[in-house]
Order: C-alpha cells, then structure tokens, then sequence
C-alpha cells in the first residue's frame, strides 16, 4: 500500500527547515521605527503610523504591510536599541549615519562639562537618540567658528535659561573642582568670558527641533 499510494503522493523535502516564528501587530512610531522585545527596528520612512506585522523568529525580524515584506532585519536582544537600515531613513537624516550616540558624547566631552551635559540631555529627551542628532551635531559644529570655551559656555547659559532641560549638574561641577585642585599649586583657570549673544542664538536654533515648535523657537532667537 506504501508503494501503490503513499509513495507516488510524496514531495521533495524543504530545502530549510522549518522555523518557529512568532507574529505580532504592531503600528510604526513616528521616528519610522517598531518596537518589539524592546528594541527598535526601522521600516521604511513612508510607513509611519501604518499598521504592520512582524515576523519574529530566533535569528531574524522580518515587517510585513498587507502580506507584502517591507523590512528585514537579524534579531538584537539589546534593550531600548535601534536597529536601523540607512535606506529606510529620510535623506535628511542620512547626513548623519556615521555618527554614533559614543561618538557624540565623546565629543561634546571634549568641548566641555557643559557642553556635555547639554547634549546628553538632547539625546535622553528622544525615544530614539538619532532623532536628537541635527541638534547635537549642529552644537558641536559651531566649536570650529567660536573654539570650545566659548561653546560651552553658551551651553551652560542655553540650559539655564531652559528650566526644563536642567539635569543634575552636580558632576560636571565636581569634575571642574577636582580638574583646579589638580592643578599646580591649585591654580584656578582664568574666568570664561561670557559668550557673545550671536553664539547663544546659534545654539537656541540648533535647540529648536526638540525644545518647541518653530514658531516659538523664532521667539528664542532673539538676543537675551
């Protein structure tokens, strides 16, 4: 009976094993991105909020619109991560791909405490950190026209005329004592000049994007 029946209604084996996935609904957020298992996963830019599907096996996500796959991505447990693929953001925000959250830090670092402080708050005040990018990188851009003392210092003055971008301060202060207690005789550094108010503008135009909208940022503008 094997041979008269089953064996001529038998078909070739997959070519892959079968994989266990898991599917889930989910909306696209407004950064063009999904959260699953806490982390994040582009689609494309033009998906935002379109419902859409995911696929999620031990290895891969894929995102599918009305049957249609539109994202592929391999699995990350990182938590509270993107995972983003150049092609799905808008070409405004491509300009910024070689950059990395380390790498901004690590420069405002070298700009000063406050400068640090300040875009740390940039990057923390969106879901994502990329979409604090244009502002951040826009800071650390004027350091080549006006030099690092004077950034900073405009930095420290944005912030405390911005109750609601203030953190705690603490440590950047403490690190400035124990940088003038280490040094020779425990000079102290000559006092910083305060910033000219063009320099504060350009900072408050480069805060704008996450501080309010454009029509209060025009009002920001204006010298102090």
């Amino acid at each position: 009976l094997f041979e008269e029946l089953d064996r001529p209604a038998l078909t070739p084996l997959p070519d892959e094993p079968y994989v266990y996935a898991e599917w889930k609904r989910c909306r696209v957020n407004l950064d063009y991105h999904v959260e699953l298992a806490k982390h994040y996963y582009s689609v494309p830019h033009n998906l935002v909020h379109e419902e859409v599907e995911a696929r999620i096996t031990l290895k891969t996500v894929e995102i599918f619109l009305r049957g249609k796959r539109v994202a592929s991505h391999l699995r990350s447990t990182l938590p509270h991560r993107p995972t983003t693929i150049a092609e799905h953001m808008p070409s405004s925000h491509r300009r910024y791909r070689d950059w990395t959250p380390e790498r901004i830090r690590s420069e405002a670092a070298k700009v000063g405490p406050d400068a640090e402080t300040l875009i740390e708050v940039i990057l923390r005040s969106r879901p994502h950190p990329e979409q604090g990018f244009r502002s951040a990188i826009g800071i650390l851009g004027l350091v080549k026209r006006y030099g690092e003392e004077r950034v900073d210092a405009a930095c420290a003055r944005a912030a405390a005329q911005r109750p609601f971008l203030q953190v705690d301060r603490r440590h950047p202060q403490e690190r400035r004592r124990q940088n003038r207690s280490s040094r020779p005789g425990g000079a102290h550094p000559l006092p910083r000049q305060d910033p000219r108010p063009q320099l504060l503008q350009l900072i408050r135009r480069s805060l704008c994007s996450f501080i309010r909208p454009s029509t209060a940022c025009a009002r920001s503008a204006s010298p102090p």
